[in-house]
């Protein structure tokens, strides 16, 4: 079984030659800004934790901070996520579109090897692994080009709604370069700091990152195969259950109480239950005996009615938003339809239309 890259095993230098190696590195590079966050309201308290709960050294602390840059950018966009700004079916077209089920293919036929062990490893399928990273990074082209020291820091102090959380990542990032061995100031990813391939936020990578190659170090920005394995150890961490169903159509009966569409996170009602409701599947005579979420999305026909399962609970858990999960289990289908064509030299029958 790969082991996890929070063991202490996989930190090639001592702690104390660690922090010297990054140290120089950090105070090498040439500052370009007048300010940082060296001197924020919040600093201080940040320093103390890193101090005394971690044993970095101050002074270290104080540089990264004092390097550390303000982006507006971040700040504008983390106030308009397309999951909180778009209806479903916007939403849906920003990734059910041909040109990124092709890309998923062609990611899938040039990493089948991989895949394929890592799906035996795991019981994660491969288009579902191909399908997040497909919505995350399409295929690794889009990694994110803020420095995520500067993404959590703004966040951290500068976004009072999730200051707390972000700061938290921000302790988790130099825990990891410190781990990893890693120059703090190099590491680039998205707006939120998430990283690599799948898009990991720090406390992620601490937690379920993979060197799947056994080569001392879980490079999830420039090594597929960590990449590939780390995205499925996550969804098997949280509880996916292989060769189950993630989602499937319904129709709601006019009876179908309102006040039970879109409840909560995890589902907890049987199907059946749901069905003798007024809320049945499409494609089945015979609703499963399976917890189930009863789903309703703004489609361009009008609502779009879905059961939704475990699994599309555990996708929910890489991002929390429900429109998110339908669209990596929509390319996830589309791209395995897509390959399953290719290989009979057929036309696709891929969901890109709605």
């Amino acid at each position: 079984m790969r082991q996890h890259i929070n063991a202490p095993r996989y930190i090639r230098l001592t702690l104390v030659a660690s922090c010297m190696v990054i140290n120089a590195l950090v105070w090498a590079e040439p500052s370009s800004i007048k300010k940082g966050y060296e001197t924020h309201k919040n600093a201080e308290a940040f320093i103390h934790t890193m101090v005394t709960k971690h044993g970095f050294e101050r002074e270290y602390v104080v540089g990264l901070l004092k390097k550390a840059e303000k982006k507006p950018s971040i700040l504008e966009a983390i106030a308009r996520p397309a999951e909180k700004t778009k209806p479903w079916h916007e939403y849906r077209n920003i990734f059910l579109k041909e040109k990124r089920i092709q890309g998923g293919v062609e990611f899938w036929l040039a990493h089948e090897a991989i895949l394929e062990a890592v799906q035996k490893d795991t019981g994660i399928p491969a288009h579902i692994i191909v399908a997040i990273i497909g919505v995350e990074t399409r295929y690794g082209h889009y990694m994110g080009n803020y420095r995520v020291l500067d993404a959590l820091t703004t966040l951290g102090f500068d976004y009072p709604k999730r200051g707390a959380f972000f700061t938290r990542q921000l302790e988790e990032f130099l825990l990891l370069t410190r781990e990893q061995n890693q120059n703090p100031l190099m590491l680039k990813g998205s707006y939120a700091g998430a990283m690599g391939y799948g898009q990991f936020i720090p406390s992620s990578y601490r937690s379920f990152a993979v060197d799947f190659d056994d080569d001392g170090f879980a490079d999830i920005w420039n090594n597929k195969k960590d990449a590939i394995a780390s995205v499925a150890n996550y969804f098997k961490a949280h509880g996916w259950q292989t060769d189950q169903p993630v989602a499937e159509r319904a129709t709601k009966a006019a009876k179908f109480p309102r006040k039970l569409l879109n409840v909560g996170s995890r589902p907890k009602t049987p199907a059946h239950e749901l069905a003798a409701l007024g809320f049945t599947p499409i494609a089945r005579k015979t609703a499963s005996q399976k917890p189930a979420m009863a789903l309703e999305f703004k489609g361009v026909k009008g609502p779009e009615y879905w059961l939704g399962y475990n699994n599309f609970y555990v996708i929910t858990r890489y991002n929390r938003n429900k429109m998110y999960a339908l669209a990596v289990y929509q390319l996830s289908e589309a791209i395995a339809d897509a390959k399953r064509a290719a290989a009979l030299n057929t036309p696709s029958t891929s969901a890109v239309k709605a």
